[in-house]
């Protein structure tokens, strides 16, 4: 039995490119898993509901190994894991990934096929790293011109300088000026500090 496998990093992206490749290997459309999220483990749905279906004789297409996965111990070691089970795995765009042929080849074609999955498997990880790094120097770059992260504040309601006066002077409890305001009393402390740091 043939199966594929599709991944992409966000539920944004298409997989329509990938679903078209299965197609033209020859896999039917209910013999596709998918899965949309990171490449940094194979602790996903999809993946993991595909191995549970996978018996010796069959045989796994993925149209490139950075869909496979993109952590380079984990690649090899499910890549064998596969292996001894007595599936195949093709990658489509990488013909000497092709466990089939490799395996036809004898020694050689197999010690190729290993040599080059090891070097794809490492480009591929350290392609997620250097992602990793480019979002954490750009957000760095952005705080320090001045750009805010998360939800954006919200402004004080109309009668918060009132309320807060009465608060302030004894008059009503911080839980009875949270009440007048429609906000949690963790807001009103927090909302409180803010003003008097800016007096």
């Amino acid at each position: 039995m043939n199966y594929g496998y599709c991944r992409v990093s966000a539920r944004d992206q298409n997989l329509s490119r990938q679903f078209e490749a299965m197609n033209t290997a020859g896999v039917e459309r209910s013999h596709i898993f998918m899965d949309k999220e990171s490449g940094k483990n194979f602790d996903r749905v999809g993946y993991q509901s595909m191995k549970k279906r996978i018996r010796s004789g069959d045989c796994i297409f993925v149209q490139s190994l950075d869909r496979f996965g993109r952590n380079y111990t984990e690649i090899m070691e499910e890549w064998r894991d596969i292996i001894s089970r007595g599936v195949d795995i093709v990658v489509i765009d990488m013909e000497i990934l092709d466990t089939r042929t490799a395996g036809r080849n004898g020694l050689v074609g197999r010690f190729v096929s290993d040599l080059v999955l090891q070097v794809l498997a490492f480009v591929a990880e350290q392609e997620r790293l250097n992602i990793r790094e480019r979002q954490r120097q750009g957000i760095k770059l952005a705080r320090l011109q001045g750009k805010k992260f998360g939800r954006p504040s919200s402004g004080l309601p109309e009668n918060f300088h009132e309320v807060a006066r009465l608060y302030e002077g004894g008059a009503i409890t911080g839980t009875e000026a949270a009440d007048r305001l429609g906000m949690p009393k963790s807001t009103f402390y927090y909302k409180i500090k803010q003003e008097t740091q800016h007096d």
